[in-house]
């Protein structure tokens, strides 16, 4: 078996754990949204909305883009310095303890002056209570971050795909039977995210790899900083890039109008469903291509993946694009109909992201944080910008587009970079064919103008769409013999014997 074999058999073992628990942590998360949306008003859900998305900003600087940066640099000492990877594990995790602690006591105090931009006087208690989620989140995220570089994803799995969404939705059902008020919500949340971080910490401690010591060198953490800090500013400014349109809405329009957009919001982050999962053990794999300097290996493991990515993708993004209306009106309820049009806009920007792969992982491995950083400046100058202009004229559909333009502007940018220095691109012709079949599909099925608000009319369609698209996928050829290594790989892991498939794919190499 060649390099490249090796890579995505490895990389489609850790993907299919990531992607079973991304798919629960997803259905929990849904759940947990759709009965805050439905018990409660729109407005209150979008205070639950903002104050969710000033958290996650918040956890982002706490931790200085040491989660981002932490995976690459255990993977690639593993290769090079093993002695290291204790130093690296044990001066981040304290370092991030130390930042959490110091922004909580921040967030904690000036909630009131944040209340006051947005005029809405819920946020000063909502915010306060959940700045207590903050250092929980931030620690459980450098231990998740420090098993990733390891090429492990069962902490991931147990814990921030299943332990923390389960014990939120199941205390949200409690508050919804009970008839409770809608600011126990936030009680819920953060009594979630600390048990779920005081658990995983308990666990680490006895797992080896895991095992935090008193093993700290400033000259470590040092090099930790200069090398995360621009991941670190990256992060805060993709933050901004994803949220900045609800939380522009609420400051140009009102909570209720937050609300009904964040409907549209979390099914359009649907999308990157495959991409992030893969993505989790793609960076570990290829940090160990590249530090030993199999660069071909890397590039073709690159762009089979980006296929198989774009192919799982293209139903959630065809349901979202072609019948946005039928797909909130199932999830959310008639009341958040209006965010329709930008649904179909914001389902745009992220299939994009699909699209092209994992470009910014792969500029992180090859040392290139500085670039991530510049663009990200680049792209959330203009993502702000048009939030500033569009907003206040379009509302909804302005936000949607700001978001979607700055994702494709992003994405170019980063993608251009990698093809510069590594050649890097997912542009193979057994990839372009199943593009330029499925582009064609979809603008005839919208040349339609097929009016349907129901789910259940939208799903025989995309049915028919699908085994159409698929058929010719496999009649223009553009299957590759590294697709079928993996498919046998996938099957001898399931133990289930899938003949007739595997002669349908050979034949069609």
């Amino acid at each position: 078996m060649d390099e490249v074999n090796r890579a995505l058999q490895g990389i489609a073992r850790g993907t299919g754990i990531i992607f079973f628990g991304t798919i629960i942590s997803l259905i929990f998360g849904f759940i947990t949204r759709v009965v805050v949306a439905r018990h409660f008003l729109p407005s209150d859900y979008g205070i639950y909305a903002i104050s969710l998305t000033i958290l996650n900003i918040a956890v982002v600087i706490a931790t200085v883009g040491i989660p981002a940066g932490l995976p690459r640099e255990i993977a690639y000492n593993l290769e090079k310095d093993r002695k290291k990877v204790e130093q690296i594990k044990s001066s981040s995790f304290f370092l991030v303890l130390l930042t959490s602690i110091a922004l909580f006591s921040l967030m904690f105090l000036g909630v009131g002056k944040i209340a006051e931009i947005f005029d809405e006087e819920s946020l000063d208690y909502s915010l306060r209570l959940m700045a207590i989620a903050l250092p929980f989140m931030s620690i459980s995220g450098v231990i998740i971050a420090i098993s990733r570089g390891f090429g492990r994803v069962k902490e991931q799995l147990y814990f921030q795909n299943l332990l923390n969404p389960f014990l939120f939705l199941s205390s949200v059902i409690v508050i919804v039977a009970t008839s409770s008020q809608f600011i126990t919500i936030f009680y819920a949340y953060v009594l979630a995210v600390t048990l779920t971080s005081l658990i995983l910490l308990s666990y680490s401690l006895r797992i080896d790899v895991l095992k935090i010591t008193l093993n700290i060198d400033l000259g470590v953490v040092k090099k930790l900083v200069v090398f995360s800090f621009p991941l670190f500013i990256s992060s805060v400014l993709t933050f901004l890039v994803t949220w900045a349109d609800t939380l522009m809405l609420g400051y140009f329009k009102n909570a209720e109008i937050v609300g009904i957009y964040n409907s549209a919001v979390p099914l359009a982050q649907l999308i990157p469903l495959f991409l992030n999962s893969a993505g989790y053990i793609y960076m570990p794999v290829a940090s160990s291509l590249y530090a030993r300097g199999k660069l071909a290996e890397m590039r073709r493991t690159y762009q089979i993946l980006t296929k198989w990515i774009f192919l799982f993708t293209l139903p959630i993004f065809s349901i979202m694009f072609l019948f946005p209306e039928a797909t909130i009106s199932f999830f959310f309820g008639e009341r958040y109909l209006w965010a329709g049009n930008a649904l179909r806009i914001l389902s745009l920007g992220f299939m994009f992201h699909s699209f092209v792969g994992m470009n910014g992982i792969s500029l992180i491995v090859t040392g290139e944080s500085n670039f991530i950083l510049v663009s990200n400046i680049v792209v959330t100058g203009l993502n702000i910008l048009l939030n500033i202009l569009l907003i206040p004229i379009y509302g909804m559909e302005g936000a949607a587009t700001a978001t979607a333009v700055s994702y494709i502007a992003g994405n170019t940018l980063i993608s251009s970079k990698l093809y510069r220095k590594t050649k890097i691109h997912p542009f193979s012709l057994n990839y372009i064919k199943p593009l330029l079949i499925s582009f064609a599909l979809l603008i005839m099925i919208q040349m339609l103008h097929l009016e349907i608000t129901s789910i259940w009319f939208a799903i025989p369609i995309l049915v028919v769409f699908l085994i159409v698209y698929f058929l010719l996928v496999l009649f223009s050829k553009s299957v590759d013999k590294e697709d079928v290594e993996l498919f046998l790989a996938v099957e001898r892991k399931l133990g289930i014997e899938m003949e007739i498939v595997k002669k349908i794919l050979r034949r069609f190499v």
